[in-house]
């Protein structure tokens, strides 16, 4: 099995459709249709069907796809272990939610400038299901994502998903409201959560956070707004609109009140990921390193 050939099909799984493979890989439709069939050939199975003018891959196709996955993968970092000593230099493109970026990629990047002139970086501020999907997409090479301890939505592979830390969360409450010291029972969140809430717009998983955290005191939450930026969240709260759960990080800001929550409440976690095979290559490597390394030396030890 020809990694190309391989590469066709993950690329057809990806995409959809054969122009879409043709248009991301450069060759033709007809190259791409020859380069599948010749898989098949080479396998005496059939890995795609058609359904008038559109294809899809039959079940043998779908399982050679996660395979193929594997097999793609260790031959890049084949290559890159080969190439090991190689200085970082070069492009490197970068996804990432709006804070990691400010807190610790944009001084990260900022230092490297220094050490390493030859290497440069491009930066995309996106939510994690976007960072997921351009790197699948090849159109980043490493990507920061988040997910919360009760909402779960990654896990560290010892590969291309690597965790970096997990911060504590807090709960914002405007300056006018009365508040407890500390969120450390239900009863004492139940004082506060009938408030309206505040949540990030560009994804599902901070009203489920909240949701969850409720749960736990016999709630259901009123959330009542949703923005897309950390920033804009807390002048909500300012603005007395509502209450939001937030990392506890963030700077002190005037008319909000950061009430931290018990020792085993909820974490936002934080992941540097790549595509399979490529977590060692040398400009991956050092500023998912640097990150790890700055974050750690703002926030302590990571949890």
């Amino acid at each position: 099995m020809e990694t190309r050939l391989l590469g066709a099909l993950v690329e057809l799984h990806r995409r959809g459709t054969m122009r879409a493979v043709a248009e991301a890989t450069g060759y033709g439709t007809s190259a791409v249709s020859a380069q599948l069939a010749a898989l098949e050939r080479d396998l005496g199975v059939e890995l795609i069907e058609r359904t008038g003018r559109n294809v899809r891959l039959t079940a043998a196709g779908r399982q050679l796809v996660g395979y193929a996955e594997q097999i793609l993968g260790i031959a890049e970092a084949a290559r890159t272990a080969l190439r090991g000593d190689t200085e970082p230099s070069g492009l490197l493109r970068v996804g990432a939610y709006a804070s990691v970026l400010s807190a610790d990629i944009v001084p990260v990047v900022q230092q490297l400038a220094v050490s390493h002139p030859g290497l440069r970086l491009e930066l995309q501020e996106r939510e994690p299901t976007e960072v997921m999907q351009l790197l699948a997409d090849d159109r980043i090479d490493l990507g920061f994502v988040y997910d919360f301890s009760l909402v779960p939505r990654f896990r560290e592979d010892g590969g291309a998903l690597r965790f970096i830390r997990a911060a504590p969360l807090v709960l914002a409450i405007p300056t006018t409201r009365t508040a407890p010291e500390i969120i450390d029972s239900p009863q004492r969140l139940a004082s506060v959560a009938d408030l309206p809430w505040v949540v990030n717009s560009r994804g599902d998983d901070d009203g489920e956070l909240v949701e969850r955290v409720c749960a736990a005191a016999g709630i259901s939450p009123d959330i009542a707004h949703m923005v897309d930026s950390l920033e804009l969240i807390l002048e909500f709260v300012a603005a007395d609109l509502g209450i939001a759960l937030v990392p506890a990080s963030v700077p002190a800001r005037e008319g909000v009140n950061l009430v931290p929550m018990s020792n085993d409440g909820p974490l936002r976690r934080t992941y540097a990921a790549t595509r399979p095979g490529r977590q060692d290559w040398p400009a991956s490597a050092l500023v998912t390193q640097q990150v790890a390394a700055h974050a750690a030396g703002i926030n302590g030890p990571p949890r």
